[in-house]
């Protein structure tokens, strides 16, 4: 054989459709990370494996995201240069911090924030559009807001996507879909930054995470053009029984089933 494969050909064809359904909803709302992550620790990866083949498909779809909403002039990338510099120093940071925590610190770590990120979308409201979403863009809150995200995103990552578009929706004179175009592309100024520190430690599974990153595209392609038509409310009660069905598995996996 020419490589090696970590997990079966079954596992990799679900790995790919969870990664399609994943690259979609992140267009669309952000927390595609929320499926694919658990959908890789149950299919057996080491939790720093997980980061890094995670990471490499999230840059897939978020730079396909992300282009897709620039090239409709919904982010524009001169009002909004604190935000990607604190973005891509910030996933440094905490894509170096993962790299240094032990393994099962992070099987421990990675359900809990997982399922709290459920319930926050369960249970979370949406802010309202403002009335002006053309008013300028104040940079006062740019730079610690990427710090936070970015730093987060590099560190777990799950919900990134959902954290940007909420923040940004409640920070800046901004509608839903300006904001998730924010989120997109912010979202992918961390991945393509922490990616670069998995790539260098070696912590990438690099069919895995093709594989899953051309599917991720596909769907982000696709979800994004949704999303700015303005359909993505079907989503939402699929999305979060997915995530809780997942978040569950995960944590009895790693909490509660005797090894």
């Amino acid at each position: 054989m020419p490589f090696d494969l970590s997990v079966d050909l079954t596992t990799l064809a679900i790995l790919a459709l969870v990664a399609f359904i994943a690259g979609f909803i992140d267009a669309i709302a952000g927390g595609g990370g929320l499926l694919t992550t658990p959908a890789l620790l149950t299919a057996g990866l080491p939790p720093h494996l997980v980061l890094g083949t995670n990471k490499l498909s999230s840059t897939f779809g978020s730079a396909t995201a992300g282009f897709t909403f620039y090239r409709r002039k919904l982010f524009q990338p001169g009002q909004w240069k604190l935000s990607i510099l604190g973005t891509f120093v910030g996933a440094l940071i905490g894509a170096v911090t993962a790299h240094f925590m032990p393994a099962e610190w992070l099987n421990k770590m990675l359900p809990v924030i997982v399922f709290a990120c459920g319930l926050y979308l369960l249970f979370g409201g949406t802010p309202k559009a403002p009335l002006d979403s053309n008013a300028p863009i104040r940079k006062t809150w740019q730079l610690p807001q990427g710090l936070g995200l970015g730093f987060y995103d590099g560190v777990a990552g799950p919900g990134t996507g959902a954290f940007w578009t909420v923040s940004s929706l409640l920070l800046y004179p901004i509608d839903l879909v300006k904001a998730s175009g924010v989120a997109r592309s912010l979202n992918f100024v961390s991945n393509a930054a922490a990616l670069s520190v998995f790539v260098f430690s070696g912590q990438v599974d690099w069919v895995i995470g093709l594989c899953m990153g051309l599917s991720v595209m596909v769907g982000a392609f696709f979800g994004a053009r949704t999303a700015i038509s303005g359909g993505a409310k079907f989503i939402r009660p699929v999305f979060i029984t997915v995530v809780l069905g997942l978040t569950v598995r995960l944590a009895w996996q790693h909490w509660f089933s005797v090894a």
